[in-house]
Order: C-alpha cells, then structure tokens, then sequence
C-alpha cells in the first residue's frame, strides 16, 4: 500500500452539502437559513433564548452541589499490571508496594489522593502491598498468592473535635439527643418492673402525704391571720386621736357679714 492509496473507511467522513449554488439545488439564494433577520446573521447565539421570557435554565431552582473542587482523587491499579511489572523486573519480589514504588516503576506518574487496589487480573507473586483502599476480592487473591494488603485509608476525624458551622452543630446535638433517648429507653429496659399493687400503694402514699402538708399550711395561714386580729385590737385608747367635729359658726361673724342687696322694684315706666 502506498500513501496516495491510503483511504478512509466508507461512510466514516460525510461530504458537506454545497449551499447558495442555486435554486435547483435546494439550499440556494438563502442558503438554508430563511428569510432577512437576526438569524440570517453570522456571529448570532441564541441557545437557551425563549423570546424575552424566562427562560428553562433561569425558572428551575438551583439544588444540590458538586464536590469538584475538593474531592479526593485515587488511582486504580488492578492485580494483572502488578503481576505484569512483576514479571518484567520492574517490581522486586521482596520490596514493598506503595504508591512512590508504583511510581518509580512506571505504573503510575504521580500518587495523588492514593491508591486503590482492585481485582481485574491474577497475581501470582507474593507481594506486600499499602494502598489506601483495596476490594475484598483483591485483598482475597493477593492473601491467596501468599502476599499481604495493608489498607491506610482515610484519616478518621478526632470524635472529641468541636464541630464548626451551623449544620455540623445541630447534626452533633441530634446524634447526642437520640443517644439520650437510646440510654434512657435501655435503663427503662433493664429495670425490674413493678408491681401494679405496690406501685398504687406507693402513689396512694404520696397523694395523702400532700394532702397532709396542704391542711398544715392551710392551718398556719389561719393562726397568722387570728395573731394578726388579735394585735389590732390590743391597740391603747390613745393611739388614734378622735377627730375634732366642726366648729360652730360664731353669731359675731354672722353679725359680721355683709348684708345681701335688695332687689330693685321695677317701676311703672319700665313696665
């Protein structure tokens, strides 16, 4: 084969259709893009556009998240490339396997987040591996070829830490609340019940212990009260001064007063 015989495959490239050669042609004069407008331009992106109203993009609520920026990002490395660098002298036997022993053999270009172990594969050497996570059917096949998986994992959060941020408090404070209720209902659990007999004996007891100390108070308010009548009237004679009763209007000073002027007769005339 030479390369002027090179062709591609029939049917993989599809030959654009040539437009504004024509009436006849059917994508002439306009060129398959209507009348005269804003469409008809170039440069012109209305995806999304619904005509000036609302569009879908802005009318449905915004929910949930993504953890794209701080999501922790594993390798995966499957048994059958370890038994494949095994077997090329790329992996001692002997050595342990990690992530920068994965690294120096060209398994991987750099470790990242860590790496997970997985199944696809057989090993046959006896390998001792440190990853931080592993399948349990690669941990099985790994252990069954004589070798040993040591999982690192995620390091699990300080459960004495105080928890920050409004949600992380009222998530600890219902966790704390129903493991208060969980305690309370085992202690109930575990108690030995009562009998029905000397638990009413008991609240009976009670009811006429309370009515007892209901009829002693009730008695020492009506001594106070008698105590209190009783030093009112021990009062001496003396102790309120008798009001003194109106004097009498003095003659000399109904003498003295002014006598009321006489009305004065009308006369004929003013009649």
């Amino acid at each position: 084969m030479k390369l002027n015989e090179i062709r591609d495959n029939a049917g993989a490239h599809y030959r654009f259709k040539r437009i504004g050669r024509g009436i006849g042609s059917g994508k002439g004069k306009t060129s398959g893009r209507g009348g005269k407008g804003q469409t008809a331009r170039t440069g012109v992106a209305l995806n999304g556009f619904e005509g000036g109203q609302t569009p879908l993009h802005r009318r449905l609520p915004k929910r949930g998240f993504t953890n794209a920026p701080f999501r922790k990002e594993f390798h995966e490395v499957n048994l059958g490339r370890l038994q494949a660098a095994v077997e090329a002298g790329r992996l001692p036997v002997g050595s342990p396997v990690d992530g920068e022993a994965l690294v120096a053999a060209g398994l991987l270009r750099r470790v990242r987040h860590g790496i997970r172990l997985l199944a696809k594969g057989e090993i046959k050497a006896a390998l001792t591996i440190t990853v931080a996570g592993a399948s349990k059917a690669a941990v099985a096949a790994v252990e069954k070829a004589g070798g040993t998986v040591t999982i690192t994992g995620p390091v699990a959060a300080d459960p004495a830490a105080v928890p920050k941020g409004k949600k992380a408090v009222a998530k600890a404070k219902a966790i704390a609340k129903s493991k208060a209720f969980a305690d309370a209902a085992a202690a109930a659990a575990a108690a030995p019940p009562v009998p029905k007999e000397e638990a009413k004996a008991k609240a009976k007891g009670e009811a006429k212990t309370a009515k007892g100390e209901a009829k002693t108070a009730k008695g020492e308010a009506k001594t106070a009260k008698g105590e209190a009548k009783t030093k009112d009237e021990a009062k001496p004679d003396g102790s309120k001064k008798a009001k003194a009763p109106p004097a009498a209007a003095k003659e000399g000073d109904a003498k003295d007063a002014k006598p009321k002027k006489p009305k004065a007769a009308k006369s004929k005339t003013e009649e």
